[in-house]
């Protein structure tokens, strides 16, 4: 909290002493879409008419460099001509009838205008997504390459006195070593001419205009020949799409994850969406349910909010499983933020927000099918579908069907199946409208069905289940959901805008542990009404809305054919209503101040404050600072959010009086405060784009419910009493060795300390240590190869001395290292078939001792919660893709 005051007064000391003060001729940079030498001379000239005393804008990085006399005229206002000429800015989007009519050439990924990354207001421009970086279709060579055959793409315009730019058709085309073999420019003088090594140069030639020979230099790029005074001559090129980018502009720091980094591997569902990655792990929970986590800052994932499209994903009873629902081929886009984010995003955001962007029903695929099969018994099929009714109604179809049958699988042979087995299907049915005069709406339904399998291998559900023959574990889930959108731009100010988004899903669970079965059920509701608009100009923005949150949640606890039968319900109804208010203050492109303030009320523990505060600032260009800090409190879910407990002899501690406790089993609600510095460095390295990151991220836990394993024959949950805390240190290098080759490197350093009873540990099962390398390397010809590195410290172990001698763990786990590999293989005359082979854990690392005691499933030792390394070892894989645009 005093953080957060010597944040505001930072602030408006900075601001009353004149830090942001200009004098009345200003020069700023900004982003603006676009793709060529077109682009450029259309930009450069509406920014002038726009009142811009000098404009320049650089293709490579779409950045526009304007000087212009404040006093006279505003930055706003030249965004706003330069969008009206057809070119997408942060701030303003490009009339779709203008953008409609560029030159083919021009057509650049749209930017949705104050949209880009904002998923807490994505009612309002859900459209096109624009990536930062992102070219017109063609990957950066960053050099000379003329050893392999491609085809090239160009254009060839005139200039005419006045500075316009026109198509010249009929222009002949051919390689100097090869004249036989010759194009013509189309009617928007757009060309398209096979390379054949070792070819260089190309003759430019018109009957009416001196012609030219260019030496091209990078076969990815597009040509842009302009013709000026009769003669022709080259002189632009475009720019490269990132298929995993940090933002430079918004002042939160998102990284983004794009369909284009997921197909470095299989990404059969959202679990396995992060293995390219170095700032999310995800990790097996137990030994035998199949559940996974992510682990963010040194986190569970329970302490970080998950969000699909801005609304709450799995959540609560669901968040175990959650992970396997929402299938890799769904996802357009993965938005990573660490720390602490916006108040309009809710309060439980504690060690950051993952946004998942599927794919919408108006800008994707009409078909998109993949099928994927490994060694070990798993098939995939996921089938995405769209059509587009008319101009204002869009409908989508995505489907994802997952079949595990294989029994045997048991990498430590100790008798149990690696993986449960089973069928988890789930789809999604969603539509979209657009009047075209400021209103959008979606709306659709969301449908799991999971059913799985597990335990010993010989385990037969109908002779076995509760009984002590043989060890099983089953689980049946379902969830439905549905969710609306709606968003208001309004047509006089598009700076204003209004948008409530609505859902409502309900989940169900059946299981069985041995003889343990734990039932749930929880039933939610969500609302968020938010209005943003600016005080003056753009540089002082706000947002303010309300929102509520009702969960109703009912658990059943049985333990059955034992010494210590036992039999608790637990339920509670929780409703959270709040308002909220945010103001961002960027008098210039270089400084961005967002601070946020959140009042809600909770009918179990009463009125609650969140206030959040982030600051951006780029001092240099290529050089950006972020500093953040803010307050997240949630609802502990011990049981859901701990399902491996029930897959063991252990106790839980104190049942009777966590049934017996007021609100949430007699629990405290979980508080800490984040606060996070982060520093992103581009630069260029070997001719081409490279990067260093370096973050620092601290959270402090005012109270957390503590989960205890460090007493063998139990589990325990209680209140902390002393301190918790975690701090992240990651440093990240990006860089391109050589053409069509991507690197990316990085080192994570954590420090995780809980007060436990028994005294101040180490957070058990967390590495202290990790490094990370992905490389990606692909040539024209369609080929891809993806590899990637994974270097997992030592992480500290729950104490198990007072356990027999044959059942005692070592007070630390191994290191060890895994590397997955994925080759695929674009194929068909539209690019549109892929087929994949790929590998995971090649160096074949496993634990070879997953479940302590597993030749006595029903003593007192059983526990299957010990589980540090991976559970499987060496896996292969294969799989097609096909896709009709």
């Amino acid at each position: 909290m005093h953080l957060f005051r010597y944040l505001l007064v930072f602030i408006f000391i900075a601001v009353g002493t004149g830090l942001f003060a200009q004098n009345n001729i200003n020069t700023e940079k900004f982003e603006v879409s676009g793709n060529c030498a077109m682009c450029k001379k259309r930009i450069e000239t509406a920014g002038k008419d726009a009142g811009a005393k000098s404009i320049e804008w650089d293709s490579s990085t779409g950045i526009a460099t304007v000087t212009y006399d404040s006093s006279k005229n505003s930055l706003d206002k030249i965004k706003q001509g330069i969008a009206e000429a057809g070119h997408d800015t942060k701030e303003f989007r490009a009339p779709d009838a203008t953008y409609e009519e560029l030159h083919e050439c021009c057509l650049y990924p749209r930017m949705d205008a104050e949209q880009e990354h904002d998923h807490d207001h994505d009612h309002a421009e859900e459209g096109h997504q624009h990536e930062e970086g992102q070219e017109h279709n063609h990957d950066d060579d960053g050099g000379h390459n003329h050893d392999h055959d491609h085809e090239v793409t160009g254009v060839v315009v005139n200039e005419s006195e006045k500075g316009d730019l026109t198509p010249i058709t009929e222009v002949t085309i051919f390689w100097l070593d090869n004249p036989s073999k010759k194009v013509k420019t189309n009617e928007n003088g757009v060309f398209k001419i096979m390379h054949q090594k070792p070819y260089r140069k190309l003759v430019i030639s018109h009957a009416s205009m001196q012609g030219d020979t260019i030496e091209v230099k990078n076969l990815h790029e597009v040509l842009v020949v302009q013709a000026k005074n009769n003669t022709l001559q080259e002189i632009v090129v475009t720019r490269r799409q990132k298929s995993n980018y940090i933002s430079k502009l918004t002042p939160n720091r998102v990284e983004t994850i794009t369909a284009k980094e997921l197909f470095k591997a299989a990404c059969c569902d959202l679990s396995e969406s992060f293995e390219t990655n170095a700032s999310v792990d995800v990790v097996s929970s137990d030994a035998v349910t199949g559940s996974k986590q992510i682990q963010m800052l040194g986190l569970a994932g329970i302490y970080t909010q998950l969000t699909v499209e801005g609304l709450p994903g799995p959540r609560g009873f669901a968040s175990p499983l959650g992970l396997n629902s929402i299938a890799g081929t769904w996802i357009e886009a993965i938005n990573i933020s660490k720390g602490i984010g916006s108040v309009a995003n809710g309060f439980e955001n504690m060690a950051g927000q993952i946004n998942v962007e599927l794919k919408k029903p108006h800008n994707s695929e009409k078909l998109f099918f993949n099928a994927y099969a490994n060694n070990m018994g798993r098939t995939d099929v996921n089938l995405n579908l769209s059509h587009h009714i008319n101009e204002k109604w869009s409908v989508g179809l995505l489907l994802h069907d997952n079949f595990m049958y294989n029994k045997k699988m048991n990498f430590s042979d100790n008798g149990f199946r690696d993986i449960p087995v089973g069928n988890l299907f789930s789809g999604v049915n969603r539509w979209h409208f657009e009047n075209g005069k400021g209103i959008i709406a979606q709306f659709g339904v969301k449908f799991l069905h999971d059913d799985r399998i597990g335990g010993q291998i010989e385990f037969n559900e109908n002779t076995d289940k509760l009984t002590t023959n043989k060890y099983g574990l089953g689980f049946k889930n379902q969830r439905i959901e549905g969710f609306g959108k709606l968003g208001y731009v309004f047509p006089t100010n598009k700076h204003r805008s209004i948008g409530l988004q609505l859902s409502a899903s309900q989940y169900k669970q059946e299981s069985f542990f041995g003889l343990n079965t734990y039932d749930n059920e929880q039933n939610s509701y969500y609302a968020n009404l938010l209005f943003q608009d600016i005080i003056g100009d753009v540089s002082h923005k706000y947002k303010v809305g309300a929102s509520v949150q009702y969960d109703h949640y009912d658990e059943d606890l049985k333990r059955v054919n034992s010494n210590n039968d036992y039999a608790y319900n637990f339920g509670r109804k929780e409703a959270v209503t709040g308002v909220f208010a945010e103001y961002t203050f960027s008098p210039s492109e270089k400084f961005d101040a967002v601070l946020g303030i959140r009042q809600d009320y909770n009918n179990l523990y009463g009125w609650f404050t969140t206030p959040r505060a982030v600051l951006r600032y780029e001092p240099i260009l290529g050089t950006t600072l972020r500093l953040s800090s803010g307050r997240g409190q949630r609802t502990a879910n011990i049981f859901a959010e701990n399902l491996g407990i029930f897959a063991s002899s252990r106790a839980i501690n104190g049942l009777a009086n966590l049934a017996s406790g007021e609100h949430a089993y007699g629990l405290k609600p979980e508080v800490s405060w984040n606060t996070g510095f982060t520093v992103d460095q581009s630069f260029q390295l070997f001719g081409r784009e490279s990067g260093v990151s370096v973050e620092l991220f601290h959270n402090n836990f005012q109270n957390q419910v503590v989960v205890d394993f460090e007493n063998p024959r139990e589990v325990s949950f209680y209140n902390l009493d002393g301190k918790s805390y975690s701090n992240s240190l990651q440093a990240e290098f990006r860089f391109m060795p050589a053409p069509h080759f991507e690197a990316r490197m990085a080192y994570r350093m954590l420090d995780v300390e809980t007060e436990y009873k028994s005294g101040k540990l180490q957070k058990p099962l967390t590495a202290k240590h990790r490094g990370f390398m992905n490389l990606a390397y692909n040539t024209h010809s369609g080929w891809h190869f993806d590899y990637t590195l994974n270097v997992v410290g030592k992480k500290r172990l729950p104490n198990t001395n007072s356990n027999p001698v044959e059942y005692q763990l070592a007070s630390q786990s191994d290191a060890y290292v895994t590397m997955n590999a994925q080759v695929s293989k674009t194929l068909g005359k539209n690019k549109n078939f892929d087929i994949y082979i790929g590998g995971e854990n090649l160096s074949n690392f496993y634990q070879k001792d997953p479940i302590l005691a597993f030749d006595q499933p029903f003593g007192q030792h059983f526990d299957t919660n010990m589980l540090w390394g991976p559970m499987t070892g060496r896996m292969f894989y294969t799989g097609i893709r096909y896709h009709i645009k």
